[in-house]
Protein backbone atom coordinates (compact mmCIF):
# COMPACT_ATOMS: atom_id res chain seq x y z
CA UNK A 1 0.00 0.00 0.00
CA UNK A 2 1.29 3.67 -0.85
CA UNK A 3 2.01 6.18 1.86
CA UNK A 4 -0.74 7.32 3.78
CA UNK A 5 -2.30 11.35 3.33
CA UNK A 6 -3.01 13.11 6.19
CA UNK A 7 -6.26 13.99 6.64
CA UNK A 8 -6.77 17.31 8.80
CA UNK A 9 -10.62 18.15 8.61
CA UNK A 10 -11.57 21.84 9.61
CA UNK A 11 -13.58 22.57 12.01
CA UNK A 12 -16.36 23.06 9.64
CA UNK A 13 -15.68 19.76 8.04
CA UNK A 14 -15.96 17.86 11.34
CA UNK A 15 -18.87 19.32 12.37
CA UNK A 16 -20.72 18.65 9.02
CA UNK A 17 -19.38 15.39 9.38
CA UNK A 18 -20.89 14.73 12.92
CA UNK A 19 -24.25 15.93 11.64
CA UNK A 20 -24.39 13.52 9.06
CA UNK A 21 -23.25 10.24 11.58
CA UNK A 22 -25.85 12.04 14.37
CA UNK A 23 -28.58 12.51 11.76
CA UNK A 24 -28.86 9.02 10.23
CA UNK A 25 -30.84 10.14 6.96
CA UNK A 26 -28.54 9.83 4.54
CA UNK A 27 -27.55 6.57 2.44
CA UNK A 28 -25.53 4.22 4.85
CA UNK A 29 -22.25 4.64 2.32
CA UNK A 30 -22.29 8.22 2.81
CA UNK A 31 -22.37 7.60 6.68
CA UNK A 32 -19.80 4.95 6.78
CA UNK A 33 -17.50 7.51 4.63
CA UNK A 34 -18.13 10.37 6.94
CA UNK A 35 -17.04 7.77 10.13
CA UNK A 36 -14.20 6.75 8.27
CA UNK A 37 -12.95 10.53 7.89
CA UNK A 38 -14.02 11.20 11.36
CA UNK A 39 -11.70 8.90 12.53
CA UNK A 40 -8.86 8.88 10.14
CA UNK A 41 -8.73 12.67 11.31
CA UNK A 42 -5.33 13.55 12.50
CA UNK A 43 -6.10 17.18 14.02
CA UNK A 44 -7.74 15.88 16.77
CA UNK A 45 -4.89 13.81 17.80
CA UNK A 46 -6.34 10.42 16.44
CA UNK A 47 -3.97 7.77 15.74
CA UNK A 48 -6.08 5.64 14.12
CA UNK A 49 -3.95 3.35 11.34
CA UNK A 50 -6.40 2.04 8.20
CA UNK A 51 -6.48 -1.13 9.46
CA UNK A 52 -7.64 -0.19 12.85
CA UNK A 53 -10.25 1.86 11.10
CA UNK A 54 -11.50 -0.74 9.03
CA UNK A 55 -11.60 -3.47 11.90
CA UNK A 56 -13.92 -1.03 13.48
CA UNK A 57 -15.76 -0.17 11.15
CA UNK A 58 -16.21 -3.79 8.95
CA UNK A 59 -14.12 -2.10 6.06
CA UNK A 60 -10.93 -2.98 4.19
CA UNK A 61 -8.46 -0.79 4.80
CA UNK A 62 -7.79 -0.28 0.79
CA UNK A 63 -11.07 1.23 0.99
CA UNK A 64 -10.43 3.43 3.79
CA UNK A 65 -7.11 4.84 2.07
CA UNK A 66 -9.08 5.91 -1.48
CA UNK A 67 -12.09 7.34 0.86
CA UNK A 68 -8.67 9.48 2.65
CA UNK A 69 -7.00 9.72 -0.94
CA UNK A 70 -10.16 11.49 -2.44
CA UNK A 71 -10.52 13.71 0.60
CA UNK A 72 -7.16 14.97 0.82
CA UNK A 73 -6.95 15.16 -3.32
CA UNK A 74 -10.16 16.18 -4.47
CA UNK A 75 -12.00 17.40 -0.94
CA UNK A 76 -14.54 16.72 1.17
CA UNK A 77 -17.85 16.17 -1.01
CA UNK A 78 -15.83 14.05 -3.82
CA UNK A 79 -14.77 11.61 -0.54
CA UNK A 80 -18.72 11.46 0.67
CA UNK A 81 -20.29 11.10 -2.81
CA UNK A 82 -19.95 7.81 -4.86
CA UNK A 83 -18.60 8.68 -8.42
CA UNK A 84 -21.02 7.49 -11.34
CA UNK A 85 -20.92 3.50 -12.05
CA UNK A 86 -20.39 2.96 -15.79
CA UNK A 87 -22.36 0.34 -17.06
CA UNK A 88 -24.63 -0.83 -20.21
CA UNK A 89 -26.92 1.79 -21.06
CA UNK A 90 -30.58 1.18 -20.41
CA UNK A 91 -32.29 -0.78 -23.40
CA UNK A 92 -35.62 0.83 -22.77
CA UNK A 93 -35.68 4.25 -23.98
CA UNK A 94 -38.12 6.80 -24.64
CA UNK A 95 -39.95 5.18 -27.98
CA UNK A 96 -39.29 2.09 -27.04
CA UNK A 97 -40.66 2.55 -23.47
CA UNK A 98 -44.26 3.65 -24.82
CA UNK A 99 -43.90 0.69 -27.29
CA UNK A 100 -43.56 -1.41 -23.84
CA UNK A 101 -46.29 0.86 -21.68
CA UNK A 102 -49.22 0.51 -24.54
CA UNK A 103 -49.51 -3.63 -24.39
CA UNK A 104 -49.02 -3.26 -20.82
CA UNK A 105 -51.79 -0.91 -19.98
CA UNK A 106 -53.99 -2.56 -22.60
CA UNK A 107 -56.38 -5.49 -22.38
CA UNK A 108 -54.43 -8.86 -21.57
CA UNK A 109 -54.74 -11.55 -24.81
CA UNK A 110 -57.02 -13.81 -25.60
CA UNK A 111 -56.78 -16.50 -22.72
CA UNK A 112 -54.85 -14.87 -20.25
CA UNK A 113 -56.08 -13.11 -17.13
CA UNK A 114 -53.38 -10.25 -17.41
CA UNK A 115 -49.95 -9.84 -18.95
CA UNK A 116 -46.75 -10.84 -17.42
CA UNK A 117 -44.11 -9.61 -17.44
CA UNK A 118 -42.33 -12.31 -19.23
CA UNK A 119 -45.34 -12.32 -22.12
CA UNK A 120 -44.26 -8.45 -22.15
CA UNK A 121 -40.47 -8.87 -23.21
CA UNK A 122 -41.59 -11.69 -25.65
CA UNK A 123 -43.89 -9.28 -26.94
CA UNK A 124 -40.90 -6.91 -27.56
CA UNK A 125 -38.53 -9.27 -29.16
CA UNK A 126 -41.50 -10.85 -31.22
CA UNK A 127 -42.34 -7.43 -33.21
CA UNK A 128 -38.44 -6.76 -33.26
CA UNK A 129 -38.48 -3.84 -30.83
CA UNK A 130 -35.55 -5.13 -29.82
CA UNK A 131 -33.24 -8.16 -29.64
CA UNK A 132 -33.57 -9.74 -26.49
CA UNK A 133 -35.37 -8.40 -23.15
CA UNK A 134 -35.71 -10.14 -19.44
CA UNK A 135 -38.64 -10.03 -17.66
CA UNK A 136 -36.50 -8.60 -15.18
CA UNK A 137 -35.73 -5.37 -17.47
CA UNK A 138 -40.00 -4.81 -18.21
CA UNK A 139 -39.94 -5.25 -14.32
CA UNK A 140 -37.38 -2.37 -13.53
CA UNK A 141 -38.59 0.11 -16.51
CA UNK A 142 -42.35 -0.23 -15.97
CA UNK A 143 -41.90 0.47 -11.73
CA UNK A 144 -38.84 2.34 -11.57
CA UNK A 145 -38.95 5.48 -13.93
CA UNK A 146 -35.67 7.36 -15.08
Amino acid sequence: MGQHLRVNLSAEERQHLLHLVDRGSPPARTVTRARILLMADRSTGNTHTYRDIGSLLHCHADRISRICRRYVLEGLHAALVERPRTGAPPKITGDLEVKLVMPACSDPPDGRKRCTLRLLAEQMVILSHVDSISNVTVYQRLLIPV
